[in-house]
């Protein structure tokens, strides 16, 4: 199933939440406005405000704060990748240059800057100090998480329990983040928020582990980047820790060497070592077992063709090939 199809049931509330951000990014500075509008532009799969929409909807709710809150989720997202591709020194993004490559860093920073302070200027005027204790804590996790992985870069003695714990930082904190805002602005009760909010932990989980396949395995047209990025800036994803752990001593010397050199000169010989060591499908394993369990969180919520996207969008997240 494509995200258009699973998108459908919220067509006209991702509309709504798209105007939001049209009105929202407007700034008297210039500059500002041209590097929001071309990273916002570059489209993506806007998984973490559906997800805020699709929580609230499995609850039933029906006004229009969860509008506000998707594009909140959907501004940090945007300021993480601005700081993330200055940080990695990346070109290229969504199949389009990096805000970066095109603007320069310093301009990049400071409007990534500047959407996370409109994001918080944006849920304090939503009045609820639960949305505010969620949003201020997924924020402050994700800058630990990108630390946590520069830490670990160039570090070939990573190991899949520190990889995981960067994975829940960086990226399935605001999926999380989002399906518990859904269920807080819905008027849900404890357990259902528990719930909502480990089903987008675990989808958050299954995402990144893809994105590390799809960084050996993807094709460039359909992934919007360059194959073995992660490699060329030194990172340790679950692949590479598991041909070091699992391989034949050359593969784990040649995959060691590549982390602790980073650039692409290794890269032939590491996608060999990946793809011979059968470290691909181990990372696929995982992502299934993480959406495997992001579903067993909402069986218990009460059954509707919002739950049931719930279901869907977890099975899209391990089959996808971008």
């Amino acid at each position: 199933m494509s995200l258009q199809q699973l998108y459908a049931l919220i067509g006209d509330d991702m509309k709504a939440v798209d105007a939001v951000i049209r009105q929202r990014l407007r700034s008297e500075v210039v500059l500002v406005n041209q590097v929001a509008e071309y990273i916002i532009a570059a489209g993506g799969k806007r998984m973490r405000p559906a997800l805020v929409l699709l929580a609230a909807g499995t609850l039933g709710y029906k006004g229009a704060d969860h509008h506000e809150l998707a594009a909140v989720v959907e501004f940090i997202h945007t300021a993480t990748l601005l700081h993330d591709d200055v940080v990695d020194e990346s070109t290229l993004r969504r199949g389009r240059d990096t805000a970066n490559t095109v603007f320069g860093n310093a301009a990049s920073v400071l409007v990534g800057d500047f959407l996370h302070s409109r994001a918080f200027q944006m849920m304090v005027q939503v009045e609820n100090m639960k949305v505010m204790q969620v949003l201020s804590d997924a924020t402050n996790i994700i800058a630990e998480g990108e630390v946590l992985q520069l830490m670990n870069c160039h570090n070939p003695d990573v190991d899949e329990t520190r990889y995981l714990q960067v994975i829940h930082y960086k990226t399935a904190k605001l999926f999380e983040a989002a399906a518990q805002l859904g269920a807080i602005v819905a008027g849900a009760t404890e357990a259902q928020e528990s719930a909502l909010a480990n089903y987008g932990m675990y989808l958050g989980t299954a995402f990144q582990l893809v994105d590390d396949v799809l960084d050996y395995s993807g094709q460039e047209a359909d992934t919007g980047k360059h194959l073995g990025d992660d490699l060329a800036e030194g990172k340790p994803t679950l692949p590479l820790i598991y041909v070091m752990q699992h391989g034949t001593p050359e593969q784990a010397a040649c995959v060691r060497r590549a982390i602790e050199e980073g650039g692409r000169d290794d890269f032939p010989a590491v996608l060999d070592a990946i793809r011979q060591s059968g470290a691909l499908e181990h990372t696929r394993l995982r992502a299934k077992e993480a959406a495997a369990r992001a579903n067993a969180a909402v069986l218990a919520l009460p059954d509707s063709n919002y739950k049931e996207s719930l279901l869907e969008l977890s099975a899209f997240a391990v089959n996808r090939s971008h």
